[in-house]
């Protein structure tokens, strides 16, 4: 594996769930720190939904490599953030047999 050129600051959010008092809750993000990462897009799609077109762009995201259950280590309930740009972590694994950095694939969502 090349060395990877990790040159983006990404903040590492996760989702908090807050109860509304009507039963259901309120969703926010909190940030739990920010990545070194080298971001590449793969491919794109648009989907079709009721306010219109949507489109989604899979990127691969590599990261430095963390152990299972570090809290520097990414999960699929997680995503990263660019300053407007959400990246939605859809699967994270070693990216080279010595653990040295983690391949992410991840979702961001295009706004029309």
């Amino acid at each position: 594996m090349r060395r990877p050129q990790l040159r983006r600051r990404l903040v590492l959010e996760e989702r908090v769930n807050t109860a509304d008092g009507s039963g259901g809750f309120d969703v926010s993000w909190q940030p739990l720190g920010a990545l070194w990462a080298e971001v590449k897009a793969r491919t794109g799609r648009e989907d079709f939904v009721a306010a219109g077109p949507h489109a989604r762009v899979t990127c691969r995201i590599v990261v430095r490599g963390a152990p299972v259950g570090a809290p520097s280590r990414p999960r699929p309930d997680q995503r990263f953030r660019e300053g407007e740009r959400v990246f939605d972590i859809l699967t994270v694994a070693e990216a080279d047999p010595a653990g040295r950095y983690l391949e992410i694939l991840a979702e961001e969502r295009v706004r029309p």
